[in-house]
């Protein structure tokens, strides 16, 4: 069991891998479940249960991955602080599953999942094979993000707005460049803002440092009008 909590796993990580393709299908099936039972998770103990339990796990699961670094002694301020898109999507995915704010719901939707599905296609642990608790952790959390956002789509209803698009866009500029100063102050690369992932992901095909940052954005609002493109087919 202790083999489970290593500092470095026995095996790397595969992309694409039997593991990785099963872990996605686990999640997708989980998407699929909440569509054919959404009206049974729209019933109020049923549905405090599932929002309340998922944002419970969302927290818990960040506050392991504290643990664990402090575990193998490898926390520390320049590289694990929450502070990369995705723990701020957790932590706000969790407090929309809480209070079902619409207004949450317009930036979680875009970049929660945007920076999550992105996440999961390329993780970035590469010395952690499934049953490691780093991969685990890895997509329970961001899988877990996704699923969030999703059941507010297809259980609660809620539906993002064109203009949705560009106040995500904004807020996730704004808080880019409360990070890039952050990097700066304590020499980190949190959003990788100073510098690429070492494992394969869409930063290989952007060019170097810092040019790559300008077409981040755009891939950043092509995903958005991806993510958005359902809702509009659907309105159409």
């Amino acid at each position: 069991m202790s083999d489970l909590f290593v500092k470095d796993g026995s095996e790397p990580f595969v992309l694409f891998s039997v593991t990785h393709i099963l872990t996605l299908a686990v999640i997708i099936a989980i998407c699929i479940g909440m569509y054919f039972f959404r009206k049974r998770l729209r019933r109020g103990l049923t549905n405090r249960l599932f929002r309340y339990g998922l944002a419970a796990g969302l927290l818990i699961s960040e506050a392991s991955l504290i643990w664990w670094l402090h575990f193998i002694g490898e926390w520390s301020i320049q590289y694990s602080l929450p502070l990369h898109l995705s723990s701020l999507s957790l932590f706000l995915s969790s407090i929309l599953l809480l209070t079902r704010s619409y207004r949450l719901f317009e930036f979680t939707y875009f970049v929660g999942v945007g920076s999550a599905v992105q996440a999961m296609l390329t993780p970035d642990i590469q010395a952690y094979a499934f049953p490691h608790f780093r991969y685990v952790h890895f997509f329970l959390s961001h899988g877990g993000i996704a699923i969030a956002n999703i059941f507010m789509v297809l259980v609660e209803g809620y539906r993002p707005r064109f203009q949705s698009i560009f106040k995500a866009l904004l807020y996730v500029n704004v808080y880019a460049l409360f990070i890039f100063i952050v990097n700066v102050v304590i020499n980190s690369n949190y959003m990788y803002m100073m510098r690429k992932p070492t494992i394969p992901s869409i930063f290989d095909y952007l060019g170097p440092w810092p040019f790559y940052i300008i077409p981040l954005e755009i891939f950043t609002f092509v995903m958005f009008l991806l993510l958005y493109a359902p809702f509009y087919i659907r309105k159409k």
